[in-house]
């Protein structure tokens, strides 16, 4: 993925836990396929101040610098989260939530790129997606996975596995976790000329110590008929997976049995073979890069998808899209062209460029995860910081709070509890409170 502010690129090595330098976690112009500053592009007159509206900061944990990612875990009653980064992988007991305390880690520095990690609550295992570029590789000659850890005893995370994936930019639970879809980045010299990304691999973690990887990829032709890069799949509460990426987002069951809108008739989808349900490309007058990063559907035909693009100021930078699905449900996502493109309807958009509190000589404004509880998103937008949107009208999304401290690097934000969790590639973990009018249930 990408990251900065006005720090400095991240080299293609990757090798140190980041100090005030900061490096993009997706490029997307570039195909992830290696560091990007965007400092040069926009040169700044002032230092960077801080920006605070609506929230509180009630604590940080500077020891997690370099996080990318956390998830929380419950373990009879004892909250802990575990984080991934450049340093590998730590826990934190939550027994004071403003003031997670450190309890156990598992070293791999270096480590790239673990952007969205997930974890299996029940067996209480995390999976790390290795990108080619960790350990100082690159994505034509670098090795990419999936590494398994134990943190049953979250004193001692224990890597369990590790299985070689032709992709590992990211990996997400398919099915309980019982199987990874792992995604990007950009494709190796070894891989199809006509490729424009990784696609996915699947694979099997019932057996978490032999991971089974399935040979051949899917969610092929994804781009007005080309194979391009996936970069992040979520699954909604109705279990349908989502994989986003370059020509949009589009949704499949996993399991159960379905009507095949592509194929015809109905069959039983599985994580190999899944079945298609909606979806399609984003309408490049909302995102002309094309690169969706990530996304989020509630029930109904709404869903809200990230747009990472990186462009020379702030004002072209990546934005948050919220389309509908409706009209997608036939397989038009799937049988789009670029003669006869199909494009979802587009309902709202925000930009952090211009708004309140955002910093106008940043170069770093794309947005980037988000989460979403009752009708408040919150989204992190790199150097310009963490972002509260009220989405009750879709096609308004209105900032109602904000924060950015002068040296921030947000790359995703978790509602849990009273708090808001950023993991912050920069500051480490930023732990805030919303003031601003009603805090969601």
């Amino acid at each position: 993925m990408s990251r900065r502010q006005g720090f400095l690129a991240f080299t293609i090595a990757a090798t140190m836990v980041l100090a005030a330098p900061v490096a993009l976690a997706c490029d997307p112009d570039h195909l992830h396929g290696g560091g990007h500053s965007h400092a040069a592009d926009t040169p700044r007159t002032s230092p960077p101040t801080r920006a605070v509206k609506g929230v509180d900061l009630v604590g940080n944990v500077p020891d997690a610098q370099g996080a990318i990612s956390m998830q929380f875990l419950d373990y009879s009653g004892r909250q802990v989260i575990a984080v991934s980064g450049e340093f590998g992988v730590r826990t934190y007991d939550l027994a004071d939530p403003a003031k997670p305390k450190l309890i156990g880690e598992l070293s791999m520095p270096g480590m790239w790129e673990t952007e969205d990690t997930e974890v299996d609550p029940k067996r209480k295992l995390m999976f790390l997606s290795r990108d080619p570029r960790a350990f100082g590789g690159n994505t034509n000659t670098g090795e990419s996975g999936i590494y398994v850890v134990d943190i049953s005893t979250p004193e001692k995370p224990v890597q369990l596995s590790y299985a070689k994936v032709p992709a590992g930019h990211t990996t997400s639970c398919i099915n309980d976790c019982q199987y990874l879809w792992t995604g990007g980045p950009a494709k190796s010299s070894s891989m199809p000329a006509d490729w424009g990304g990784r696609p996915i691999w699947v694979t099997d973690v019932r057996d978490p110590r032999n991971p089974k990887v399935f040979p051949d990829p899917i969610e092929l032709a994804r781009n007005d008929g080309k194979t391009d890069y996936v970069h992040d799949v979520q699954v909604d509460a109705q279990g349908v997976a989502w994989a986003s990426g370059r020509g949009g987002v589009r949704g499949y069951w996993t399991q159960g049995s379905h009507p095949d809108p592509v194929q015809g008739g109905t069959r039983e989808a599985t994580p190999t073979n899944p079945v298609p349900y909606a979806g399609g490309g984003i309408n490049e007058l909302a995102a002309k890069s094309k690169f969706m990063h990530n996304s989020y559907r509630p029930t109904g035909d709404l869903i809200y998808v990230t747009e990472e693009a990186f462009e020379s100021g702030c004002a072209s930078d990546g934005v948050l899209v919220i389309a509908s699905l409706a009209g997608s449900y036939e397989g038009q996502g799937w049988k789009s062209t670029p003669s006869d493109p199909f494009r979802l309807t587009t309902v709202g958009t925000w930009s952090v460029a211009g708004q309140d509190g955002s910093d106008p000589n940043s170069a770093d404004c794309s947005a980037h995860y988000f989460d979403v509880r009752d009708n408040i998103l919150v989204q992190s937008f790199y150097g310009q910081g963490t972002r509260f949107l009220d989405v009750s009208d879709p096609s308004n999304p209105t900032q109602i709070a904000y924060h950015r401290e002068a040296d921030t690097a947000a790359w995703q934000p978790y509602w849990h509890g009273d708090y808001i969790y950023v993991a912050d590639n920069n500051r480490g973990i930023d732990i805030l409170k919303l003031t601003a009018g009603r805090a969601p249930n």
